[in-house]
C-alpha cells in the first residue's frame, strides 16, 4: 500500500470468521448408484467408465463398472453411454432479487441453475435496490436457506446504492456473508474510488469484480462499433471502451497490491491487457460468457434484442478466436453466464430500446460443447474444467468426484440432441441466446451438496 487514507479498517477485520460463502435450503441428502457411467473429472484425473455411489450426500465409493452394489432405498442410474462431470460453479449471475422478481427470483434462478449442471452460483449486486447493506445480506441468505436449489453466494456493491461516489462499508458487509464486491452493471468510473476500495479490500479480503467500460467511450452505444453496426445504421460500442478500463484497473490494482475479477471479456484488446497484467504478478483473474464464445456481431443482423443484446456486446470473429485461444492457453480463468433474466415487454421492442442481457445458465455446457467441443476446437475436458472453476478467484475450490466429497456433479447425455425452448425454462425469463437452436448434449441429473437438485422430466431412475 503507499497511501494511507483515513476510515480504513483494522488489520484484524480480514482474520474475523465470517460465514459459509455459500447458502442452500436444506433437502435429503441423496443415496444414490450411478451404474457404468463414463466419469471425467479435470481436479482428481478420474476418467472412464465406473460405478459411482452416493451414500448421505457423500460420494463414499467409486469402482469398475457393474462391482457395486446398491444398498436398499438407494436410486439406481443405468448410465453406460452417459457422462459424469463435478457440477459446475458459475460466479455471475442477476437473480433479481431484491425488485424484480417479475424477472426472475432466487428459487427460479437457482432451479435454472440445476438444470444447466451448477452445483454453486455468485449472485450479483445490481438488484433494485442495490445490495449495499448488510441486512440485505442477511436477508439474502436467509431466503436462500429457505429455497434455493443450489448453494449460493451474494456479492455487495463496491460504492454504495452503485453511484460511484461512497464505498460501502466492505468490512460489515464481508462479516454478513458477501462473498465478494461488484458493481456490476456499471463502471467504477473514478480511479481514486477504486484505489481505495482495493485499499479496504487489503484489510477485509473479497475479491473485487469489475465491469469494465469506459462511458465516455461507449456513450449510448447499442452493439459493436464496426462494419455491422454501420450497415445496419446502429450506434457502436467500440472494443477500446472495455480494454482501456482494463488496463486502467490493472494498474492500480497492482500498485495496491489488489485482487480484481474482469467480467465478461470480449474483444482481443482486453485478452492482451490482462495478459500483460499476470505477467507483470497482478492479483487478475478473468471470465468469458457462452455467448461470448459461440456468437459474433454477424448475429446481430436478425435486429432480435431478446437474443443478441447484451453488454459488452458481440464482437468481431477476431475477437471470438482470440476469446476461444485465450481460454486454451489459460489467460482466461473461467466461463460465466452473466445469466441476465428480462421479461418479454423488455425485450420485445426496438433493438436501441431493449434491456441488454441474455440468460444462459440452462444451456451453457451444451452451447460450447456444441459450438466448440465437437467442431474440435477445444477439448472436452477443457470445458468441464473452464465450467468448474468459476469459485476459485472467490476462494471456492473446484468440485471433484473423489471419495469422501460432498457429491456436486452432474449427469449429462452428450448424444442427446434438444431444441432449446421447446420444453419451456426453468427460468422465469425466455430470452435465453439459444432459444430455438438446436444443440448438444443434455443435463439428465444434478447433485447440489448431497442433494438431488435437478431431474430431466423425461428421465427417471430406479429404485433399488
Amino acid at each position: 500500500m503507499n497511501e494511507v487514507i483515513d476510515g480504513l479498517p483494522d488489520e484484524s477485520d480480514k482474520s474475523a470468521a465470517l460465514p459459509d460463502p455459500l447458502v442452500q435450503r436444506e433437502g435429503p441428502e441423496a443415496s444414490v448408484l450411478i451404474r457404468g457411467a463414463e466419469l471425467l473429472d479435470p481436479v482428481s484425473g478420474i476418467e472412464g467408465p465406473h460405478d459411482l455411489l452416493v451414500e448421505s450426500g457423500t460420494i463414499s465409493r467409486i469402482a469398475d463398472p457393474g462391482v457395486i452394489e446398491a444398498g436398499e432405498g438407494t436410486e439406481v442410474i443405468e448410465a453406460e453411454g452417459l457422462h459424469v462431470f463435478p457440477a459446475f460453479f458459475d460466479p455471475h449471475v442477476h437473480f433479481r432479487t431484491p425488485g424484480q422478481e417479475y424477472k426472475e427470483d432466487l428459487e427460479t434462478g437457482t432451479r435454472s441453475a440445476a438444470a444447466g449442471g451448477f452445483a454453486g452460483v455468485i449472485a450479483m449486486a445490481n438488484t433494485v435496490p442495490p445490495v449495499s447493506a448488510p441486512e440485505q445480506i442477511e436477508a439474502l441468505r436467509d431466503r436462500a436457506a429457505r429455497v434455493a436449489s443450489v448453494p449460493v453466494g451474494f456479492t455487495a456493491t463496491v460504492t454504495r446504492d452503485m453511484k460511484g461516489t461512497e464505498l460501502t462499508d466492505m468490512a460489515e458487509l464481508r462479516q454478513a456473508g458477501a462473498v465478494a464486491f461488484t458493481d456490476d452493471g456499471l463502471p467504477i468510473a473514478s480511479s481514486r474510488i477504486l484505489r481505495r476500495a482495493l485499499q479496504y479490500q487489503a484489510m477485509t479480503g473479497g475479491r473485487i469484480a469489475l465491469h469494465e467500460e469506459d462511458p465516455g467511450l461507449s456513450g449510448k452505444g447499442v452493439m459493436n462499433e464496426g462494419v455491422v453496426s454501420s450497415e445496419l445504421g446502429l450506434r457502436g460500442v467500440p472494443s477500446i471502451s472495455e480494454s482501456t478500463m482494463i488496463g486502467r484497473d490493472a494498474a492500480i490494482a497492482g500498485y495496491e497490491g489488489g485482487a480484481i475479477q474482469i467480467q465478461h471479456l470480449s474483444a482481443v484488446e482486453s485478452i492482451e491487457q490482462v495478459r500483460q497484467a499476470k505477467a507483470n504478478g497482478v492479483d487478475i483473474t478473468c471470465e468469458v460468457t457462452p455467448h461470448h464464445l459461440c456468437l459474433t456481431d454477424e448475429a446481430v443482423r436478425d435486429l432480435d434484442a431478446s437474443k443478441h443484446k447484451m453488454n459488452p456486446p458481440l464482437r468481431t470473429e477476431a475477437d471470438r478466436q482470440a476469446l476461444i485461444d485465450a481460454l486454451v492457453d489459460g489467460t482466461i480463468d473461467c466461463i460465466a453466464t452473466d445469466h441476465a433474466p428480462h421479461a418479454v415487454h423488455e425485450k420485445e421492442v426496438p433493438f436501441e430500446a431493449a434491456n441488454m442481457g441474455v440468460t444462459g445458465l440452462e444451456t451453457a455446457f451444451a452451447s460450447v460443447y456444441t459450438s466448440l467441443v465437437l467442431p474440435g476446437r477445444i477439448s472436452l475436458e477443457l470445458l468441464v474444467e473452464k465450467l468448474g472453476c468459476g469459485g476459485g478467484p472467490f476462494g471456492i475450490e473446484p468440485f471433484t468426484l473423489t471419495e469422501g466429497s460432498r457429491a456436486n456433479l452432474c449427469l449429462i447425455d452428450l448424444e442427446a440432441e434438444w431444441v432449446v425452448g421447446e420444453d419451456g425454462y426453468e427460468s422465469r425469463s425466455l430470452n435465453s441466446w439459444c432459444a430455438g437452436e438446436t444443440l448438444h448434449g443434455r443435463v439428465l441429473v444434478t447433485l447440489a451438496d448431497g442433494q438431488v437438485a435437478y431431474r430431466l422430466r423425461s428421465f427417471s431412475l430406479g429404485v433399488a
